[in-house]
């Protein structure tokens, strides 16, 4: 299954809209309002790299209020992330707060990033990508305090990361 993370910048005070037009487009998975450079982050899932090509150009970029977008196509896949984890914390309900991570690290590192990233437990998950940048992860935790501590105490110190930049989930906006 192929995978990819579209980053949308969008019209201001249309992020509700626009994130409803998306979640009825079939291979969007997830697709949250977010703080931070970009307003909205969605993650695709099709059978194929052409397929996502074709949802990202033929349906969401026809969104009309949508001003730009910036795409990362999963290049490895963080299999490193227990997927029954991920459910367990939905069901219980214990991560209100998330976010996701996008990193720039030193070449030739990505996947030794994305395995140190897998000894985080509030990584949920992660994926080498194709972009602009080079490792994206989504972090889930309890509150904001945790949060803030898991980028900068955790993975801001791991080797080999040049920069990062953090989308905070808005939730008010789902």
């Amino acid at each position: 299954m192929a995978k990819a993370y579209v980053m949308i910048n969008c019209e201001l005070g249309s992020e509700k809209e626009v994130i409803s037009s998306l979640k009825k487009i079939n291979g969007v998975k997830e697709s949250h309002g977010t703080l931070g450079l970009y307003d909205i982050v969605i993650q695709i899932e099709s059978p194929t790299d052409q397929d996502i090509q074709e949802i990202v150009t033929k349906a969401i970029r026809k969104i009309p209020k949508i001003s730009s977008t910036v795409t990362l196509t999963r290049s490895e896949s963080g299999e490193l992330f227990q997927a029954s984890e991920k459910i367990i914390g939905m069901m219980l309900g214990h991560n209100h707060t998330q976010a996701y991570v996008v990193i720039h690290c030193d070449k030739g590192e990505e996947f030794t990033t994305l395995k140190n990233l897998s000894h985080i437990s509030e990584v949920k998950e992660a994926d080498v990508v194709f972009g602009f940048y080079d490792v994206i992860c989504k972090i889930e935790t309890t509150d904001n305090k945790t949060l803030e501590n898991i980028i900068t105490k955790a993975i801001r110190k791991l080797p080999h990361i040049k920069t990062s930049m953090t989308l905070n989930i808005i939730n008010e906006q789902e």
